[in-house]
């Protein structure tokens, strides 16, 4: 499978909060950086952080490119704060060994002004 249908697949499981699918994309030697908090994940700690995550709402893919191996997404996420909607946008860029992702690092950013 190309990376890219990886990161839809990822973005289409994520955006419907369907948590028990997520396990059956990653690999098992699955790892995940944070680069705005400096916090790292393995498969069952990134699972339960998204899960439980207070407030999520939607993930929607906005951009993706990629080749056979690797693929990077831009995608616009909303949560609710405090009973209001807060807006982000996440750079997603993974690696994909045997149809699974085995490398994420994250980028994400808050969303001043939303279009």
């Amino acid at each position: 499978m190309h990376a890219s249908d990886v990161m839809h697949k990822l973005a289409t499981v994520i955006d419907e909060h369907a948590w028990h699918e997520l396990p059956s994309l990653l690999h098992e030697d699955f790892t995940c950086r944070y680069v705005h908090t400096g916090q790292r994940f393995d498969a069952p700690s990134w699972v339960r952080f998204n899960a439980e995550y207070p407030g999520f709402q939607r993930f929607v893919l906005e951009d993706c490119v990629g080749t056979e191996d690797r693929a990077v997404g831009r995608a616009h996420v909303t949560g609710m704060t405090d009973g209001e909607l807060q807006h982000f946008e996440v750079a997603t860029f993974l690696t994909v060994r045997d149809d699974l992702i085995i490398d994420m690092t994250e980028v994400w950013a808050d969303v001043i002004n939303p279009a």
